[in-house]
């Protein structure tokens, strides 16, 4: 057995310890999603959504920003895992999604404000798919990314890390990449003929209204928001399968999430790719925290506040 397994066991509740709520009464669910079999430089994310839910017990529920706990005031439910490769080590592909997606469709279905936690980013399409079936409009993805993770296949496999977003292409949705720092001319070329506005992390960088100008490039009222852990900077986030140079600051991170829940719908998201350092917490404890605010702030647009 793989040593970090044992380092990260996965406990049943996000933030079990401060709130343990029934599905009924729960706005959110968490869905963990330990699912590995296409990574292809640092591996381990299989290990994330178990290192994120044991941090998470060591969160504060008190938010300092939102002035509320948004665990008591929301109700938070964690489900059984879904496509579990620890599980089940042979599961791929096209089987994967459709374990993902039917999983997932009820939570939405019942009104649920599902946050995935994977897992490697192949995920996302099934957790999309299940986002488009019970939605009744079209909604933009939002994606946070070190890489533009558009090839149309990777290592033999369309369903490989690298092709999500291609794959979210194909479901007819809109996109938006924020932190791009590393293509390849498949992707580059993919970029031009679509003229799919990308978000660049060395334009990023010098330009203080990058904000502003994401929010106002989306053209749908409802979003989902992938975030590939790699898409922040690896200072700070580096367990990571491929940790890329740049990337989003944590506070800066922060003012684009809230400013996104506070002028879009956002029907739901993911956190994909954490992949533990052994004999570190700094990165699942980061996700787990990155997790929870995005729970306040769907909260906050809901107005579930005292």
């Amino acid at each position: 057995m793989d040593s970090s397994h044992e380092i990260f066991p996965q406990p049943k509740q996000f933030l079990e310890s401060e709130s343990v709520t029934p599905y009924a009464d729960a706005a959110v669910v968490v869905v963990p999603i330990p699912y590995e079999a296409t990574t292809s430089y640092r591996k381990g994310c299989q290990y994330g959504p178990g290192a994120v839910l044991e941090a998470s017990d060591q969160l504060e529920a008190y938010d300092e920003e939102l002035n509320t706990s948004p665990c008591h005031d929301l109700g938070i439910y964690t489900c059984a895992p879904l496509a579990d490769s620890n599980e089940h080590p042979t599961l791929a592909g096209d089987a994967m999604v459709t374990q993902v997606c039917d999983g997932i469709v009820p939570f939405v279905e019942d009104g649920k404000f599902v946050v995935a936690i994977g897992g490697e980013h192949a995920i996302t399409t099934g957790v999309v798919r299940a986002m488009q079936k019970v939605t009744s409009e079209s909604f933009t993805v939002v994606q946070i990314d070190a890489h533009g993770d558009m090839r149309d296949k990777f290592e033999g496999s369309q369903h490989n890390h690298a092709c999500v977003m291609r794959r979210v292409l194909e479901l007819g949705l809109p996109t938006l990449p924020i932190a791009i720092r590393a293509i390849c001319q498949e992707e580059a070329d993919l970029i031009r003929e679509k003229n799919i506005p990308v978000f660049w992390a060395r334009e990023m960088a010098d330009n203080p209204d990058w904000i502003d100008q994401a929010i106002a490039s989306i053209t749908t009222e409802k979003v989902f928001l992938t975030i590939d852990m790699d898409g922040f900077d690896p200072g700070f986030m580096p367990g990571v399968g491929t940790p890329e140079p740049g990337g989003l600051g944590w506070y800066e991170g922060l003012k684009f999430f809230r400013r996104l829940f506070q002028t879009k719908q956002v029907i739901g998201c993911d956190l994909m790719e954490l992949a533990p350092v052994p004999g570190s917490v700094v990165s699942e404890f980061s996700t787990a925290k990155l997790a929870y605010k995005l729970m306040g702030y769907w909260g906050e647009s809901q107005g579930k506040k005292p």
